[in-house]
């Protein structure tokens, strides 16, 4: 079969007008309670893009571990490529995707770290190996092998046997808050169904927008 003949005909939902709440945090809530209930995989998984200095976009998948109206949180080495681009420039975006829904949220808007209490909470919340991984990989960064990668792994897991080394000062939580919101649900016949909030004045205003 080709590609261009691909083709599925949404239309499991729908968003009818007058129907969009007022508050899009609200509204995101919802629809990840839906994704969860639903035992959709990785439910929380979402591509965060950044921007190098010469305006380049970058893009991966990393997993929100938290959500409030300050913004989405999400955590990773701060010396990685996506933490040297949020350095250079904190705009970034965010990107839902729960196809058995027929649906995702595009969110846009302002990268800063969380404190270090958030980042603490978490990271001493991961399994033990988990943690080691944080603390040896130098992301992002050139390796000779897969080999060396598990030999500084398993020579910093025999160091350090019950867990007891601190957050590493490059390793931490983000926070994207956000000033930007797009709901999408897939409708048939691709008269799919937008609604973008963007946020003027502190204040929450939003529209339809052609598919």
């Amino acid at each position: 079969m080709e590609l261009q003949d691909l083709r599925i005909n949404y239309g499991k939902g729908a968003i009818p007008d007058g129907k969009s709440p007022g508050n899009p945090m609200m509204w995101f809530g919802d629809w990840l309670a839906e994704a969860l209930s639903a035992s959709l995989h990785e439910a929380n998984a979402m591509v965060l893009s950044t921007v190098s200095e010469k305006g380049s976009p970058s893009s991966r998948v990393v997993l929100l571990k938290a959500f409030e109206e300050r913004g989405f949180l999400f955590f990773s080495n701060y010396e990685s490529l996506k933490g040297y681009q949020i350095t250079l420039n904190p705009a970034g975006s965010l990107l839902f995707f729960w196809p058995e829904l027929e649906r995702q949220v595009r969110i846009e808007g302002k990268i800063t770290k969380a404190d270090a209490d958030v980042s603490d909470d978490y990271f001493y919340s991961r399994p033990l190996e988990s943690r080691v991984s944080a603390a040896v990989s130098p992301q992002s960064r050139i390796v000779s092998s897969r080999t060396q990668l598990e030999q500084i792994h398993q020579d910093f897991l025999d160091t350090y046997p019950e867990g007891t080394f601190k957050r590493p000062d490059n390793w931490g939580g983000y926070w994207l808050s956000p000033d930007l919101f797009e709901f999408w649900q897939g409708r048939r016949n691709r008269l799919h169904d937008r609604i973008q909030y963007q946020l003027v004045e502190r204040k929450w205003e939003w529209n339809r927008l052609a598919p």
